[in-house]
């Protein structure tokens, strides 16, 4: 079954940080010198994702789960909420009740729900990914009641992270891209997997492009 349509476009709020004055792209949310969508590469990955997102990674352009939405296009992304579930997504898990699994490391109070053998996953799994930095991922893990019976699936990390732009206090931890990368080569889509690495290539080269450009605000592109 399909996944429901979700409007890929995140919602806007002030962005305060360093570079929020610069203008840019509204879908890649590099600075329009340096975007990058004409080159993106899209493909049907041989398994669903679902972003639930701490609200503040909406608005940063440094979020990288957006990179699964524009590279799939059954993905989808809804809101993190402690409390309830966001419509779409509570319809999605009533569809696909067989089919859905939670993306976050292994510990041992919940040892039980570990999915060890991605021959244990449905035909076409929906991986639910809890999309914020470390700390907001844990509690979205941790604090969704509604979350609590779902298998879990920890991804193999093979090396360490290529993303660069945040910092992580574990080496072994991946951006959310990244995670999605490595699941996708466990299930043996070798298609799916290379096409967001590209795709996450080329974010970071835009990304330390702009950084090289110092986010001039409205700086017009070299001749």
């Amino acid at each position: 079954m399909r996944m429901p349509d979700v409007n890929p476009a995140f919602p806007r709020k002030p962005f305060n940080a360093r570079g929020s004055k610069v203008s840019r792209c509204e879908n890649c949310r590099l600075p329009e010198s340096c975007c990058i969508c004409s080159a993106l590469r899209h493909t049907q990955a041989a398994a669903d994702f679902w972003l639930l997102m701490h609200h503040n990674e909406f608005y940063k352009p440094s979020n990288t789960g957006r990179l699964i939405l524009q590279s799939f296009p059954s993905a989808g992304v809804s809101e993190w909420q402690r409390l309830s579930m966001a419509v779409e997504f509570e319809a999605l898990l009533q569809q696909r009740p067989g089919d859905a699994c939670l993306v976050f490391p292994e510990a041992p109070d919940y040892s039980h729900r570990m999915v060890r053998d991605v021959s244990e996953l449905s035909a076409r799994p929906l991986f639910i990914i809890p999309d914020g930095t470390w700390r907001q991922a844990r509690r979205i893990f941790r604090h969704s009641a509604y979350l609590q019976d779902l298998p879990v699936i920890e991804p193999e990390v093979l090396q360490h992270s290529r993303y660069f732009l945040r910092k992580s206090d574990t080496e072994h931890h991946l951006c959310t891209a990244e995670v999605a990368v490595a699941l996708l080569e466990q299930l043996g889509d070798r298609e799916g997997a290379e096409v967001l690495m590209h795709n996450f290539r080329l974010f970071n080269e835009g990304y330390y492009a702009s950084k090289g450009r110092n986010l001039q605000v409205a700086e017009a592109p070299p001749a």
